[in-house]
């Protein structure tokens, strides 16, 4: 039998995907190339040794996608550490992976739901998380995109990171902000942290006004990363093993409105992240009161505030960090 010419298969192709969405009303799925290693996983359901994939130990804020055609699988805010040497998540984003028995008949398959793509096998009632749930994934079946949102500024509401600056911002309260400040500056990827007032209803409040008790401000500190080398979920983290969110309006001896603990969320996945961290701590027994509220304008405070540890000397006398994840 002869070859069809080359002009006419491609012809050919043309006129079927032209009928696909003609009949569907959509394009045809476009699938990216794939590397033998990547198809050995992806298409024939194979496994990549562990500990040896490139998310099984990475913790930066943003989306993990299918390796194969680009669908939004996993959120950063349900990725945790299982010890497996896999990336695992206790939550899928809505409607993006199908469930289906293994080749074994023993475990339960997980694939893109978009195009079919093997991602690994979910385990349930291992206790990891609240959610007793464990999706183990490969590496190779996923490709991890960076939250992109809008640049910030001090004076204005603003969260994330941003493709030009490269840098996140987040805001947390938690007690008296020196100590705050201080902890938050030890962080590796934390590249400023600024003392200063947020959740008030005073523009440009002073710290006498603010111990007053009259403007409802919290001593807050702003905190620029670099979203590269440190994720918001782990900063997150650090702020509540570094006061108590069961103290309601104070941390020790420092009792007042203005030093109660509160994250002020930027975006959603802000808001998600801090409200998972409070299910977790509640679920190990903990009465947190921390409070989740949308951010307004973060004020910066007097001068003599920025840095006091370090121009001082000394060391936080209400804050020390707890182990609590």
């Amino acid at each position: 039998m002869t070859p069809a010419p080359r002009p006419f298969l491609l012809l050919l192709a043309m006129l079927l995907a032209i009928g696909a969405f003609m009949l569907t009303g959509e394009e045809p799925m476009k699938l990216n190339p794939l590397t033998p290693e990547e198809a050995r996983v992806i298409l024939h359901k194979g496994t990549e040794p562990p500990f040896s994939g490139q998310y099984h130990d990475h913790h930066a804020t943003g989306t993990y996608h299918c390796r194969q055609c680009d669908a939004p699988l996993y959120r950063s805010a349900d990725k945790f550490d299982s010890g497996c040497g896999w990336p695992s998540f206790d939550d899928e984003i809505p409607g993006a992976v199908r469930r289906q028995p293994d080749a074994d008949g023993r475990r339960t398959e997980i694939v893109c739901a978009r195009c079919g793509g093997h991602l690994g096998h979910v385990f349930l009632g291992e206790g990891f998380t609240p959610k007793n749930t464990r999706h183990c994934v490969n590496s190779l079946s996923l490709a991890f995109r960076p939250a992109e949102s809008v640049a910030s500024t001090a004076s204005g509401v603003g969260s994330g990171t941003s493709p030009a600056t490269s840098r996140g911002r987040a805001i947390f309260a938690g007690g008296c902000f020196w100590g705050v400040e201080h902890l938050m500056q030890q962080q590796e990827g934390v590249i400023e942290v600024t003392s200063g007032y947020i959740g008030g209803h005073t523009e440009n409040p002073t710290y006498r006004e603010v111990c007053s008790h009259q403007t409802g401000h919290a001593e807050a500190v702003e905190v620029i990363y670099d979203p590269a080398r440190v994720s918001y979920e782990t900063l997150a983290r650090l702020f509540f093993e570094i006061h108590d969110p069961t103290q309601a309006d104070g941390q020790g001896p420092d009792l007042g409105d203005q030093y109660r603990s509160e994250i002020f969320y930027l975006d959603e996945h802000q808001k998600a992240v801090a409200l998972q961290l409070i299910e977790q701590l509640r679920a190990q027994g903990l009465a947190v009161v921390t409070r989740v509220t949308p951010a307004g304008r973060f004020w910066k405070a007097e001068d003599y505030h920025q840095d006091y540890y370090v121009k001082k000397g000394g060391t936080p006398y209400c804050h020390r960090r707890v182990k609590r994840f």
